[in-house]
């Protein structure tokens, strides 16, 4: 008889965009918080180099992580401009 509860039953999909939603809420002020603390402190200490890379690296790893979809269109693009 439980066998056919299970058969009636549709497939349900498994969706993580609330995880996403959750990670993201966590992870994103985390982020902001450590980034801005590392960048005072290279402008405090005058090492302007470092502070720049430091800002690029930090609005990738950004970009990333808030537009995850980047990364699949970007391989994507690579792959077309090889000939792959």
């Amino acid at each position: 008889m439980s066998s056919h509860l299970f058969a009636a039953a549709p497939a349900l999909a498994l969706s993580t965009q609330g995880l996403v939603t959750y990670l993201q809420g966590l992870f994103g002020p985390l982020f902001l918080g450590i980034v801005g603390i590392v960048a005072i402190f290279f402008l405090f200490t005058r090492e302007i180099t470092r502070f720049v890379q430091f800002i690029v690296l930090a609005v990738l790893i950004a970009v990333v992580f808030y537009t995850p979809t980047i990364v699949q269109t970007l391989a994507t693009g690579i792959a077309h401009a090889l000939g792959v």
